[in-house]
């Protein structure tokens, strides 16, 4: 596995490899993944190979970095560096069989249904995907639940901020492993690798009626530090963390990988690819693959300043941002007559 890193000084991007706890900066002529990923399918070249020939005599020392003592900045490990518009971020839910029991609480009246009492659509969506998620390589199965949380404009680096939008009810984090990928020619999708994620969502808006889970990931959400080249997705354990004034208010060893989901990841990239406009060259897509647990599930709301952890064994250096939440009142989004 090869990690790489985006960071930028002022208007210069340049990329790096991990080495701890060095940065190996790559060749400036590749200032983006982006631009190293095309330039890999161009040439029919492996990714890793191709960033490895362009590493460069010259390293900065990563951890002044990572804690924002420095001039350097990271970045998101994959965007479109010229257009954050042909960045399309998005996501599968009900893929763990640890989140079925979070959404099916939010979404019944009182917790988790006893014996006997209504299931709710999205337990019955789960339960399509535990029986058809896996269909057997090269075949088709069970679409999964998709949604959009818009452009490249919404991500944010490790250690920026995460808003709570004055229209928002809430906002809580949702730790996750994310598929990182580019078009190439002809519209053909390549996975450039993988990277942590806090999918971060309006879980109070949501559970006030399952219909409003489009509206409630249109959100803000993070994604790196470090993208993982050729990662382990079969079951990888990690740890979501809350820190309030300083200490740990909330913790839980979590797990992802397609061990531990009712979809493979074969089956969730064909119905997100299947879509003719999601194949668009030169395209860039951010796809978060699911949680398997979150604090709102264990009924906290999260506040102003706290601390948002992922982890996951094998991803590199935790993600984490803080929650800001923005004090301003709502204001009608008033449309004007042309």
């Amino acid at each position: 596995m090869l990690h790489l890193t985006q960071i930028q000084n002022g208007s210069v991007r340049r990329v790096a490899i991990v080495e701890e706890p060095k940065l190996r900066l790559l060749d400036p002529q590749y200032a983006s993944v982006y631009a190293l990923a095309m330039e890999a399918i161009a040439k029919s070249r492996k990714l890793a190979d191709l960033a490895q020939e362009q590493a460069t005599a010259e390293t900065l020392d990563y951890e002044p970095i990572y804690s924002g003592k420095s001039p350097w900045k990271l970045l998101p490990p994959l965007d479109h560096p010229d257009e954050p518009t042909r960045c399309l971020v998005s996501g599968t839910g009900l893929t763990h069989f640890g989140s079925a029991k979070n959404r099916n609480a939010m979404h019944s009246t009182g917790g988790v249904p006893t014996q006997g009492a209504p299931v709710t659509d999205s337990l019955r969506m789960f339960q399509l995907g535990v029986e058809q998620g896996k269909p057997g390589a090269g075949k088709i199965g069970a679409a999964p639940e998709w949604f959009y949380k818009g452009s490249g404009s919404v991500l944010r680096a490790h250690g920026e901020p995460l808003h709570v939008p004055a229209y928002a009810e809430d906002g809580g984090e949702e730790s996750e492993v994310v598929g990182c990928y580019v078009i190439g020619p002809g519209g053909k999708p390549w996975r450039v690798g993988m990277a942590l994620g806090n999918e971060f969502s309006d879980h109070l808006f949501e559970k006030k009626n399952y219909l409003n889970l489009a509206g409630s990931k249109m959100r803000q959400c993070s994604l790196g530090p470090e993208l993982v080249v050729g990662a382990d997705f079969q079951s990888v354990a990690g740890e979501a963390r809350i820190e309030r004034a300083g200490k740990t208010f909330w913790s839980k060893v979590i797990h992802t990988g397609e061990a531990e989901m009712c979809h493979s990841l074969e089956n969730i990239e064909h119905h997100h690819f299947k879509f003719e406009p999601h194949r668009r060259p030169g395209d860039v897509h951010i796809h978060y693959y699911g949680a398997d647990s979150l604090s709102f599930g264990d009924g906290l709301h999260l506040a102003d300043g706290d601390l948002m952890r992922v982890s996951y064994e094998g991803f590199g250096r935790a993600l984490v941002n803080p929650l800001k939440v923005l004090p301003r009142p709502a204001e009608l989004a008033k449309v004007a007559a042309l």
